[in-house]
């Protein structure tokens, strides 16, 4: 399980002390002389990140020393799966005393390898927990693995059918209802943008819908952006740009893992999960910039750039999601460049239109340790999304603040009086670091579920 093995079937267990500067030489006294010279002659000094082997008098490993900032960190040991020899540990609180659960969760998180196309180059170390423990970290590592494995899956094994089959697996294991429009019955359905976006592919576009929970309970909508390649569509994206857009449908995969947490843990709401998944392709039948298209909500949208396709599909979802009212609307997405260029990789721009929800999700993402950064709606902004001909343009007329105006693009479609939080994610890591590996990445999952644990108790 991620790494992990429940002490009951674990059996003996090689001992990790976690220490730091402070009192990485205390610790190496309490071990003994031999120990004590071992650790000098190695050169460790309790290093944030660095590991001690230390042998017994016959050779065989007897415990790890491991260097770690602080005791609360989730990555803390999150090096050590992929780099100490295969086995199985446990933690010995004789120095540091590690919060159990944020370190085995970072342990989890730093055990992952996608693995569907190349076998893993090795088995990671496991950490012994107890049953608690591993009920409590079980579903969000289970929730990271689903997003990670998703963003990582090529276009070819992942296009619209094969995303939104995850929402009807989620269906059908908790009980849910699902249903889902392909193709034209989205133009019959009233879906326009969805289906203009998708329409060029081999592919046919659809909107999967997966609702759940008592009609009485207060009623969240998550929406999540499933653009399953990018090309950019007619406004051809670059080699570079195009290179990794298999990871476009980043958005739904938070969407369906963060629905997955709820549906688990049985939170007291009725839940409804939106997948608008297509293909921007390029063909006869691909969009036209220039074009008008009238929304579900009933606003004309110019086509300024066939590259703005998020918030194209997202629109009609959010529109949908409006009509019945709900207590609150969480919309997901991989929708900018500018948002990284703000805010960089490892923080996802979060927009909402309530203060006491925006701080609420920033404060359980520092507790987290899976953080956010809050981005303003200005409204002067607006401005930059007029058409000459249509009551909006899907792109700016400037350079400038693209991350605020996707945003404001889509707050069109989400009146004031429902509640809504946007987040632009990147769900992506461009290199490799303790706990989080180059590729697909879930960020802000853990955040939202434990601002929705509060929220709805």
């Amino acid at each position: 399980m991620h790494g992990l093995i429940e002490s009951a079937r674990g059996g003996k267990a090689v001992a990790i002390v976690s220490v730091d500067a402070g009192n990485c030489r205390r610790v190496a006294q309490k071990l003994g002389q031999p120990a004590q010279r071992w650790v000098q002659s190695s050169g460790f000094g309790g290093d944030p990140g660095k590991f001690c082997l230390l042998p017994d008098a016959q050779g065989q490993l007897r415990a790890v020393l491991a260097g770690v900032t602080r005791a609360d960190d989730v990555y803390a040991l999150a090096a050590l799966p992929q780099t100490l020899p295969p086995g199985t540990y446990r933690l010995d609180d004789s120095g540091l005393a590690l919060d159990p659960v944020r370190a085995a969760l970072g342990w989890g998180l730093g055990a992952y390898r996608f693995s569907r196309y190349a076998k893993a180059s090795r088995e990671p170390a496991r950490l012994l927990v107890d049953r608690a423990v591993a009920r409590a970290v079980a579903p969000l590592l289970e929730a990271v693995t689903t997003v990670r494995d998703l963003v990582n899956t090529p276009t070819q094994d992942l296009g619209p059918a094969e995303l939104v089959d995850h929402v009807r697996k989620l269906a059908k294991t908790h009980g849910g209802r699902y249903r889902e429009w392909v193709g034209d019955a989205l133009l019959k359905a009233n879906f326009p943008t969805i289906h203009a976006v998708g329409r060029a592919s081999h592919r046919a576009p659809r909107l999967a819908e997966l609702t759940w929970g008592k009609p009485s309970a207060p009623h969240l909508v998550l929406v999540g952006k499933g653009v399953c390649f990018d090309t950019g569509g007619l406004n051809l994206k670059s080699s570079d740009g195009m290179r990794w857009m298999k990871k476009d449908m980043g958005g739904a995969a938070h969407a369906i893992a963060l629905a997955g947490l709820i549906l688990q843990a049985k939170l007291p709401l009725r839940l409804t999960l939106l997948v608008p998944a297509v293909e921007n392709a390029v063909a006869a039948e691909s969009y036209r910039p220039g074009e008008v298209i009238r929304t579900r909500a009933g606003l004309t949208v110019e086509v300024d750039n066939t590259d703005a396709e998020g918030r194209l599909i997202l629109c009609d979802a959010l529109a949908y999601a409006v009509e019945s009212q709900p207590d609150l609307i969480i919309d997901l997405a991989t929708l900018t460049g500018a948002a990284r260029v703000a805010l960089g990789a490892e923080l996802p721009a979060l927009f909402a239109n309530r203060d006491d929800l925006a701080g609420s999700v920033l404060e359980s993402g520092v507790r987290e340790q899976d953080p956010l950064w809050r981005m303003p709606l200005w409204d002067a902004y607006n401005a930059m999304l007029d058409s000459r001909i249509a009551d909006i343009a899907n792109g700016s007329s400037s350079r400038y603040a693209g991350a605020i105006t996707a945003a404001l693009y889509l707050k069109r479609f989400v009146p004031d009086s429902i509640a809504w939080m946007h987040l632009d994610v990147y769900a992506w890591n461009d290199s490799d670091r303790p706990g989080r590996p180059h590729g697909g990445e879930a960020q802000g999952v853990r955040a939202f579920f434990a601002m929705l644990k509060e929220r709805y108790r």
